[in-house]
């Protein structure tokens, strides 16, 4: 009877001492994650900045070209060095009173 009783004890024993065997190393694990992390987050801050900041230079080289070509196409031709421009020629249309066929 004494055996039974302490197989039973020896039984929940190694359940509970798994089961908290477990949380311990999931909890250790996370506190290592966690200092991991935490050393690594001023490196990728930086990286964040640095193509935030590349991203805004693009963006900024692409808005001056895109004015640049505005302020190129509302100048205007250049009459100065422009040819003589073509006339319009009067063209002939008939009058109803000379159309044939009515």
């Amino acid at each position: 009877m004494e055996q039974a009783v302490i197989a039973a004890l020896l039984l929940v024993g190694l359940i509970i001492g798994c089961g908290v065997g477990a949380a311990y190393a999931r909890a250790r694990r996370g506190w290592t994650d966690y200092r991991t992390a935490r050393k690594t987050v001023p490196g990728a801050r930086r990286t964040a900045w640095l193509a935030i900041r590349a991203v805004v230079t693009k963006l900024g080289v692409i808005a001056l070209l895109l004015f640049g070509a505005a302020a190129y196409a509302a100048a205007g031709d250049d009459h100065e060095r422009a040819g003589p421009a073509p006339t319009p020629t009067p063209t002939v249309t008939a009058t109803p009173a000379t159309r044939s066929g009515r």
